[in-house]
Protein backbone atom coordinates (compact mmCIF):
# COMPACT_ATOMS: atom_id res chain seq x y z
CA UNK A 1 0.00 0.00 0.00
CA UNK A 2 1.01 3.62 -0.38
CA UNK A 3 0.14 6.70 1.60
CA UNK A 4 0.99 8.31 4.90
CA UNK A 5 0.13 7.06 8.35
CA UNK A 6 0.12 9.09 11.56
CA UNK A 7 0.72 7.50 14.95
CA UNK A 8 1.36 8.60 18.53
CA UNK A 9 4.66 7.53 20.09
CA UNK A 10 5.70 7.61 23.73
CA UNK A 11 8.47 10.22 23.69
CA UNK A 12 9.42 10.01 27.37
CA UNK A 13 8.24 8.40 30.58
CA UNK A 14 6.10 10.64 32.81
CA UNK A 15 7.25 11.61 36.28
CA UNK A 16 3.98 12.09 38.13
CA UNK A 17 1.22 13.48 35.94
CA UNK A 18 1.78 12.95 32.19
CA UNK A 19 2.05 16.01 29.97
CA UNK A 20 1.76 16.62 26.23
CA UNK A 21 5.58 16.52 26.04
CA UNK A 22 5.53 12.80 26.88
CA UNK A 23 3.93 12.11 23.47
CA UNK A 24 5.05 12.63 19.89
CA UNK A 25 3.03 12.64 16.65
CA UNK A 26 4.99 10.70 14.04
CA UNK A 27 4.31 10.30 10.31
CA UNK A 28 5.19 6.97 8.70
CA UNK A 29 4.19 5.05 5.59
CA UNK A 30 1.07 2.94 5.53
CA UNK A 31 2.24 -0.64 6.21
CA UNK A 32 2.03 -3.48 3.73
CA UNK A 33 0.53 -6.77 4.94
CA UNK A 34 2.55 -9.98 4.93
CA UNK A 35 1.32 -13.57 5.27
CA UNK A 36 -1.35 -13.85 7.96
CA UNK A 37 -1.66 -10.07 8.30
CA UNK A 38 -4.18 -7.40 7.40
CA UNK A 39 -4.03 -3.61 7.34
CA UNK A 40 -6.80 -1.87 9.26
CA UNK A 41 -7.83 1.75 8.80
CA UNK A 42 -8.71 2.64 12.37
CA UNK A 43 -11.95 4.56 12.90
CA UNK A 44 -12.12 4.72 16.69
CA UNK A 45 -9.60 4.08 19.46
CA UNK A 46 -9.96 3.82 23.20
CA UNK A 47 -7.99 5.58 25.91
CA UNK A 48 -8.12 3.89 29.31
CA UNK A 49 -6.72 4.54 32.81
CA UNK A 50 -4.61 1.35 32.81
CA UNK A 51 -2.48 2.88 30.05
CA UNK A 52 -0.91 5.22 32.60
CA UNK A 53 0.73 2.25 34.34
CA UNK A 54 2.19 1.00 31.07
CA UNK A 55 4.03 4.30 30.64
CA UNK A 56 6.25 3.39 33.59
CA UNK A 57 9.22 1.09 33.02
CA UNK A 58 8.25 -1.34 35.75
CA UNK A 59 7.33 -5.01 35.81
CA UNK A 60 3.57 -5.51 35.70
CA UNK A 61 0.88 -7.79 34.29
CA UNK A 62 1.51 -6.32 30.81
CA UNK A 63 4.81 -5.06 29.37
CA UNK A 64 5.47 -1.31 29.52
CA UNK A 65 5.07 0.81 26.42
CA UNK A 66 8.33 1.16 24.55
CA UNK A 67 9.90 4.57 24.07
CA UNK A 68 9.93 6.01 20.55
CA UNK A 69 7.31 3.49 19.42
CA UNK A 70 3.54 3.74 19.04
CA UNK A 71 1.38 3.09 22.07
CA UNK A 72 -1.36 0.53 21.72
CA UNK A 73 -4.87 -0.14 22.96
CA UNK A 74 -8.32 -1.11 21.79
CA UNK A 75 -9.37 0.08 18.34
CA UNK A 76 -12.04 -0.56 15.73
CA UNK A 77 -11.55 -0.11 12.03
CA UNK A 78 -12.06 -1.40 8.51
CA UNK A 79 -9.75 -3.90 6.84
CA UNK A 80 -8.31 -2.21 3.74
CA UNK A 81 -5.63 -4.69 2.62
CA UNK A 82 -4.73 -8.33 3.12
CA UNK A 83 -6.87 -11.41 3.59
CA UNK A 84 -6.20 -14.11 6.17
CA UNK A 85 -7.94 -16.20 8.79
CA UNK A 86 -11.39 -15.39 7.47
CA UNK A 87 -10.76 -11.63 7.64
CA UNK A 88 -10.93 -9.70 4.37
CA UNK A 89 -11.13 -6.13 3.06
CA UNK A 90 -14.36 -4.43 4.02
CA UNK A 91 -14.69 -6.26 7.33
CA UNK A 92 -15.06 -4.21 10.50
CA UNK A 93 -12.74 -5.56 13.18
CA UNK A 94 -11.81 -5.01 16.80
CA UNK A 95 -8.11 -5.27 17.67
CA UNK A 96 -5.43 -4.01 20.05
CA UNK A 97 -3.35 -1.61 17.95
CA UNK A 98 -4.80 1.81 18.50
CA UNK A 99 -2.93 5.13 18.66
CA UNK A 100 -2.34 5.03 14.88
CA UNK A 101 -4.43 5.66 11.79
CA UNK A 102 -3.40 2.45 10.00
CA UNK A 103 -2.51 -0.72 11.89
CA UNK A 104 -0.72 -3.84 10.67
CA UNK A 105 -2.61 -6.57 12.52
CA UNK A 106 -2.15 -10.31 12.71
CA UNK A 107 -5.44 -11.68 11.41
CA UNK A 108 -5.72 -13.99 14.42
CA UNK A 109 -5.68 -10.89 16.62
CA UNK A 110 -8.57 -9.21 14.79
CA UNK A 111 -12.14 -10.05 15.81
CA UNK A 112 -14.84 -9.36 13.26
CA UNK A 113 -17.83 -7.45 14.55
CA UNK A 114 -21.25 -6.89 13.06
CA UNK A 115 -21.70 -3.14 12.54
CA UNK A 116 -25.48 -3.69 12.38
CA UNK A 117 -25.67 -5.31 15.84
CA UNK A 118 -24.93 -2.05 17.68
CA UNK A 119 -22.99 1.16 17.05
CA UNK A 120 -19.40 0.07 16.45
CA UNK A 121 -18.14 2.12 19.38
CA UNK A 122 -20.17 -0.07 21.73
CA UNK A 123 -17.64 -2.83 21.13
CA UNK A 124 -14.96 -0.64 22.74
CA UNK A 125 -17.24 0.09 25.68
CA UNK A 126 -20.50 -1.40 26.83
CA UNK A 127 -20.15 -4.62 24.77
CA UNK A 128 -16.35 -4.75 25.00
CA UNK A 129 -13.64 -4.85 27.63
CA UNK A 130 -15.27 -2.04 29.61
CA UNK A 131 -18.60 -3.82 29.95
CA UNK A 132 -17.03 -7.19 30.69
CA UNK A 133 -14.87 -5.60 33.39
CA UNK A 134 -17.97 -4.24 35.12
CA UNK A 135 -19.92 -7.48 34.69
CA UNK A 136 -17.18 -9.83 35.84
CA UNK A 137 -16.02 -7.65 38.71
CA UNK A 138 -19.48 -7.19 40.16
CA UNK A 139 -20.96 -10.62 39.61
CA UNK A 140 -17.98 -12.99 39.60
CA UNK A 141 -15.29 -11.33 41.72
CA UNK A 142 -17.53 -9.61 44.27
CA UNK A 143 -20.37 -12.14 43.87
CA UNK A 144 -23.11 -9.57 44.45
CA UNK A 145 -26.39 -11.02 45.70
CA UNK A 146 -29.88 -9.59 45.24
CA UNK A 147 -30.84 -7.17 47.98
CA UNK A 148 -27.27 -6.11 48.81
CA UNK A 149 -25.97 -2.54 48.99
CA UNK A 150 -23.33 -1.68 46.39
CA UNK A 151 -20.92 1.28 46.40
CA UNK A 152 -19.09 2.24 43.18
CA UNK A 153 -16.27 4.79 43.04
CA UNK A 154 -15.57 6.64 39.81
CA UNK A 155 -19.17 5.79 39.02
CA UNK A 156 -19.65 8.17 36.09
CA UNK A 157 -16.81 6.59 34.15
CA UNK A 158 -17.15 3.90 31.53
CA UNK A 159 -16.81 0.97 33.94
CA UNK A 160 -18.43 2.51 37.00
CA UNK A 161 -21.62 3.58 35.23
CA UNK A 162 -22.02 0.04 33.95
CA UNK A 163 -21.44 -1.49 37.38
CA UNK A 164 -24.22 0.56 38.96
CA UNK A 165 -26.74 -0.25 36.25
CA UNK A 166 -25.91 -3.96 36.20
CA UNK A 167 -26.23 -4.06 39.97
CA UNK A 168 -29.75 -2.61 39.77
CA UNK A 169 -30.72 -4.94 36.92
CA UNK A 170 -29.46 -7.92 38.92
CA UNK A 171 -31.50 -6.95 41.99
CA UNK A 172 -29.24 -4.89 44.25
CA UNK A 173 -31.15 -3.34 47.12
CA UNK A 174 -29.30 -0.02 47.00
CA UNK A 175 -26.62 1.36 44.69
CA UNK A 176 -24.44 4.36 45.58
CA UNK A 177 -21.92 6.11 43.37
CA UNK A 178 -19.24 8.76 43.78
CA UNK A 179 -18.25 11.13 41.00
CA UNK A 180 -16.31 14.34 40.48
CA UNK A 181 -18.93 16.96 39.61
CA UNK A 182 -22.53 17.93 40.21
CA UNK A 183 -23.37 17.15 36.57
CA UNK A 184 -21.99 13.64 36.92
CA UNK A 185 -23.93 13.10 40.14
CA UNK A 186 -27.10 14.16 38.31
CA UNK A 187 -26.32 11.72 35.50
CA UNK A 188 -25.86 8.85 37.95
CA UNK A 189 -29.29 9.54 39.41
CA UNK A 190 -30.74 9.47 35.90
CA UNK A 191 -29.07 6.10 35.33
CA UNK A 192 -30.90 4.64 38.32
CA UNK A 193 -28.38 4.97 41.16
CA UNK A 194 -30.24 5.28 44.45
CA UNK A 195 -27.76 7.85 45.76
CA UNK A 196 -24.69 9.65 44.44
CA UNK A 197 -22.30 12.26 45.77
CA UNK A 198 -19.53 14.56 44.58
CA UNK A 199 -16.35 13.59 46.41
CA UNK A 200 -15.27 17.25 46.29
CA UNK A 201 -18.16 18.19 48.60
CA UNK A 202 -16.63 16.74 51.76
CA UNK A 203 -14.90 13.70 53.24
CA UNK A 204 -15.83 10.58 51.29
CA UNK A 205 -16.30 8.61 54.50
CA UNK A 206 -18.87 11.08 55.82
CA UNK A 207 -20.81 11.24 52.55
CA UNK A 208 -20.79 7.46 52.20
CA UNK A 209 -22.13 6.96 55.72
CA UNK A 210 -25.00 9.32 54.92
CA UNK A 211 -25.78 7.53 51.67
CA UNK A 212 -25.46 4.01 53.15
CA UNK A 213 -26.68 4.20 56.76
CA UNK A 214 -27.04 0.41 56.90
CA UNK A 215 -23.55 -0.21 55.53
CA UNK A 216 -22.12 -1.52 52.27
CA UNK A 217 -21.99 -5.17 51.20
CA UNK A 218 -20.12 -4.81 47.89
CA UNK A 219 -17.58 -2.17 46.89
CA UNK A 220 -16.39 -1.80 43.29
CA UNK A 221 -13.15 0.17 43.47
CA UNK A 222 -11.93 2.29 40.58
CA UNK A 223 -10.21 4.94 42.70
CA UNK A 224 -8.40 3.58 45.77
CA UNK A 225 -7.05 6.02 48.37
CA UNK A 226 -9.66 7.74 50.51
CA UNK A 227 -12.47 5.95 48.66
CA UNK A 228 -11.09 2.54 49.61
CA UNK A 229 -10.61 3.72 53.19
CA UNK A 230 -14.20 4.98 53.33
CA UNK A 231 -15.52 1.73 51.86
CA UNK A 232 -13.63 -0.40 54.39
CA UNK A 233 -15.09 1.71 57.18
CA UNK A 234 -18.63 1.38 55.82
CA UNK A 235 -18.59 -2.28 54.81
CA UNK A 236 -20.66 -4.83 56.66
CA UNK A 237 -19.30 -8.10 58.03
CA UNK A 238 -18.30 -10.43 55.17
CA UNK A 239 -18.35 -7.53 52.70
CA UNK A 240 -16.51 -7.96 49.40
CA UNK A 241 -14.53 -5.46 47.36
CA UNK A 242 -13.61 -5.93 43.70
CA UNK A 243 -10.44 -3.88 43.16
CA UNK A 244 -10.49 -2.84 39.51
CA UNK A 245 -8.31 0.27 39.55
CA UNK A 246 -6.76 2.92 41.79
CA UNK A 247 -6.71 6.01 39.63
CA UNK A 248 -6.14 8.24 42.67
CA UNK A 249 -2.53 7.07 42.85
CA UNK A 250 -1.62 6.41 39.20
CA UNK A 251 0.24 9.72 39.01
CA UNK A 252 1.42 9.86 42.61
CA UNK A 253 5.12 10.25 43.35
CA UNK A 254 4.73 9.45 47.06
CA UNK A 255 3.10 6.43 48.78
CA UNK A 256 -0.66 6.91 49.27
CA UNK A 257 -1.85 8.22 52.64
CA UNK A 258 -4.89 5.94 52.66
CA UNK A 259 -6.31 3.46 53.44
CA UNK A 260 -5.29 3.74 57.08
CA UNK A 261 -7.90 1.36 58.47
CA UNK A 262 -6.89 -1.99 56.98
CA UNK A 263 -7.08 -3.60 60.42
CA UNK A 264 -10.88 -3.50 60.03
CA UNK A 265 -10.53 -6.16 57.33
CA UNK A 266 -9.84 -8.68 60.11
CA UNK A 267 -12.78 -8.13 62.41
CA UNK A 268 -15.23 -7.59 59.59
CA UNK A 269 -13.88 -10.64 57.71
CA UNK A 270 -13.76 -8.63 54.50
CA UNK A 271 -12.57 -9.88 51.13
CA UNK A 272 -10.55 -7.41 49.03
CA UNK A 273 -9.78 -8.99 45.67
CA UNK A 274 -7.93 -7.48 42.76
CA UNK A 275 -8.79 -8.72 39.28
CA UNK A 276 -8.00 -8.40 35.58
CA UNK A 277 -10.70 -8.69 32.96
CA UNK A 278 -8.46 -11.04 30.96
CA UNK A 279 -9.03 -13.72 33.61
CA UNK A 280 -12.77 -13.76 32.94
CA UNK A 281 -13.04 -14.56 29.25
CA UNK A 282 -15.23 -17.55 30.10
CA UNK A 283 -18.01 -15.07 30.87
CA UNK A 284 -17.91 -13.31 27.50
CA UNK A 285 -20.73 -15.19 25.79
CA UNK A 286 -23.03 -14.89 28.81
CA UNK A 287 -22.09 -11.22 29.21
CA UNK A 288 -22.76 -10.29 25.58
CA UNK A 289 -26.08 -12.12 25.52
CA UNK A 290 -27.35 -10.52 28.74
CA UNK A 291 -26.05 -6.98 28.15
CA UNK A 292 -27.12 -6.91 24.48
CA UNK A 293 -30.59 -7.91 25.66
CA UNK A 294 -30.71 -5.05 28.15
CA UNK A 295 -29.60 -2.64 25.42
CA UNK A 296 -32.28 -3.85 23.02
CA UNK A 297 -34.92 -3.48 25.72
CA UNK A 298 -33.76 0.03 26.60
CA UNK A 299 -33.02 -0.99 30.19
CA UNK A 300 -29.33 -0.05 30.09
CA UNK A 301 -27.74 3.19 28.89
CA UNK A 302 -24.17 4.22 28.20
CA UNK A 303 -22.34 7.49 27.67
CA UNK A 304 -19.45 8.31 25.37
CA UNK A 305 -17.09 11.28 25.21
CA UNK A 306 -15.59 11.47 21.71
CA UNK A 307 -12.56 13.54 20.71
CA UNK A 308 -11.71 13.99 17.03
CA UNK A 309 -8.32 13.42 15.42
CA UNK A 310 -5.28 11.24 16.10
CA UNK A 311 -3.38 14.39 17.05
CA UNK A 312 -5.82 14.89 19.93
CA UNK A 313 -5.33 11.39 21.38
CA UNK A 314 -2.80 12.51 24.03
CA UNK A 315 -5.13 15.29 25.20
CA UNK A 316 -8.04 12.84 25.31
CA UNK A 317 -5.95 10.56 27.53
CA UNK A 318 -4.91 13.45 29.80
CA UNK A 319 -8.54 14.55 29.98
CA UNK A 320 -9.52 11.05 31.04
CA UNK A 321 -7.03 11.18 33.92
CA UNK A 322 -8.43 14.58 34.91
CA UNK A 323 -11.95 13.15 34.94
CA UNK A 324 -13.24 15.22 32.03
CA UNK A 325 -15.08 12.31 30.43
CA UNK A 326 -18.62 11.13 30.92
CA UNK A 327 -18.69 7.39 30.24
CA UNK A 328 -16.25 5.96 27.71
CA UNK A 329 -13.52 8.23 26.35
CA UNK A 330 -12.89 7.58 22.65
CA UNK A 331 -10.90 9.17 19.85
CA UNK A 332 -12.40 9.27 16.36
CA UNK A 333 -9.68 8.99 13.72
Amino acid sequence: MSGMNREIHLASRPQGWPTAENFRLVTTEVPTPGPGQVVVRNRFMSVDPYMRGRMNDVKSYVPPFALDAPLDGGAIGEVVAGEAGGVKPGDTVLHGLGWREYALVDAKGARKIDPDLAPVTAHLGVLGMTGLTAYAGLLDVAAMKPGETVFVSGAAGAVGSMVGQIAKLRGAGRVIGSAGSAAKVERLTALGFDAAFDYHDGPVSKQLRAAAPDGVDVYFDNVGGDHLEAAIGAMNVHGRAAICGMIAQYNATEPPAAPRNLALVIGKRLTLRGFLVSDHGHLREQFVQEVAGWLREGRLSYDETIVDGIEQAPEAFLGLLRGENLGKMLVRL
